[in-house]
């Protein structure tokens, strides 16, 4: 488990990063994974930033993360029927404000299976390698044990080999039948150290998402300015002489 220091100490250096221009990376180069990643819970307001992460899944993606060739209104389907009230939905923003990883802890809805849950995640293409999946199911097993979640589900295609992976890492139980696997894991009861670490992370979270926010608004604007600068000289070039 990330101890709160190791939190702190990471956000305080990503948070010098937010105020250098934003770039476009054409070419992929190896990325080492950071010691902490801002994840946080997200909720209604969000669902439209959740339609465009999942619609932005190509067919195979979609089939994999919901076992099925989900196309744009069975996603559009699948949003709108979210339970932000009982179920968790966590997320990974990057600076640009993009949802570019998002995992859904459904809590069970069934009397006799009140201490379940089951995880999904799903990353973009661009987002890949940087170990985003396996964090996420570590920040939903923290929320789950403090939800008092004794057994976790992930059922899943069995080609889908990345996220048996992460469910295996974790200690997760996996048995495959045919084209389906299922997944499961024994979690222990809660702690003080899972209570003050999700405290912790979710507060970090919060507030490198206002970071973002503010950036991506600072370089909104001057990129508004320098239009109209371009706007102002070009009509001064116009102008007969």
């Amino acid at each position: 488990m990330v101890t709160p220091t190791a939190l702190l100490k990471a956000s305080i250096k990503a948070g010098k990063e937010f105020f250098r221009p934003p770039v476009e990376v054409k070419v992929r180069t190896p990325h080492v994974a950071p010691v902490m990643v801002p994840i946080r819970s997200i909720g209604f307001s969000h669902g439209e930033r959740i339609t465009n992460h999942l619609l932005a899944l190509n067919a195979q993606d979609r089939y994999l993360r919901f076992g099925y060739a989900a196309n744009d209104e069975q996603i559009r389907r699948y949003v709108a029927g979210l339970n932000f009230e009982r179920d968790e939905i966590f997320g990974i923003y990057n600076r640009k404000l993009e949802l570019i990883a998002m995992a859904h802890l459904a809590l069970s809805a069934e009397p006799q299976c009140a201490s379940c849950a089951e995880f999904g995640v799903s990353v973009l293409a661009h987002a890949r390698g940087r170990g985003y999946g396996a964090r996420l199911f570590d920040r939903a097993v923290m929320h789950a044990r403090n939800e008092g979640v004794s057994m976790m589900f992930i059922h899943a295609l069995s080609e889908n080999t990345a996220m048996l992976n992460i469910a295996r890492k974790a200690g997760a139980t996996v048995e495959r039948d045919g084209s389906e696997s299922e997944a499961y894991l024994k979690l222990p009861p809660a702690d003080l150290d899972s209570r003050m670490a999700e405290i912790v992370e979710e507060q970090i979270a919060q507030t490198d998402y206002r970071l973002k926010v503010q950036a991506k608004q600072f370089w909104d604007f001057l990129a508004m300015v320098q239009e109209v600068r371009r706007g102002v000289q070009e009509g001064r070039d116009r102008m007969p002489m």
